[in-house]
């Protein structure tokens, strides 16, 4: 009998964010309230960064609802996204980093699985480095696992792929 099986992942697509970071730094250069302002949104590629800077707390909030937008807008799940705590630039202005996490760490695979065999359904599942491999006899228990994790709120943003 053939076996099923699907892999589930947390990835980015690299062109996608810079494409939304591009749009957040149009629409910072043309609004009124960023006037004369130092205000930046910076894209690392290589380190999966962005770099956040503000001339104050109300700027960089406003900054991040520009960058969640425009990344929301581009079909990127917000959850991508680690926010680390603001910290003082140079003069008076706010820095923050933000992390693009991708990749499944073992801690979170583990809680996938744990997840995955609480549905009592005849399938096996396998961490392999940064995503995790589920394997049934049938077709239609990879789907309920899919609509399961789809249905609930991870701290992750998972996607399904190499689905045979």
């Amino acid at each position: 009998m053939a076996k099923f099986s699907f892999d589930i992942v947390s990835e980015v697509d690299l062109q996608e964010m810079d494409n939304a970071v591009n749009q957040a730094n149009k629409e910072l250069a043309q609004r009124y309230d960023f006037k004369n302002s130092k205000s930046s949104i910076d894209y690392n590629r290589k380190e999966k960064k962005i770099v956040l800077l503000a001339d104050n707390d109300f700027k960089l909030k406003a900054l991040r609802g520009m960058l969640l937008s425009r990344i929301v807008g581009r079909g990127i799940s917000p959850k991508a996204l680690d926010f680390n705590t603001p910290d003082k630039a140079f003069g008076e202005t706010l820095r923050q980093n933000v992390e693009i996490s991708t990749g499944i760490s073992k801690e979170k695979a583990k809680e996938l699985v744990k997840i995955i065999k609480n549905l009592k359904l005849k399938v096996q599942t396998q961490i392999e480095d940064d995503k995790l491999r589920v394997t049934s006899q049938k077709k239609d228990d990879l789907q309920v696992i899919i609509a399961h994790l789809k249905s609930i709120d991870f701290s992750l943003a998972l996607s399904f792929c190499n689905y045979r």
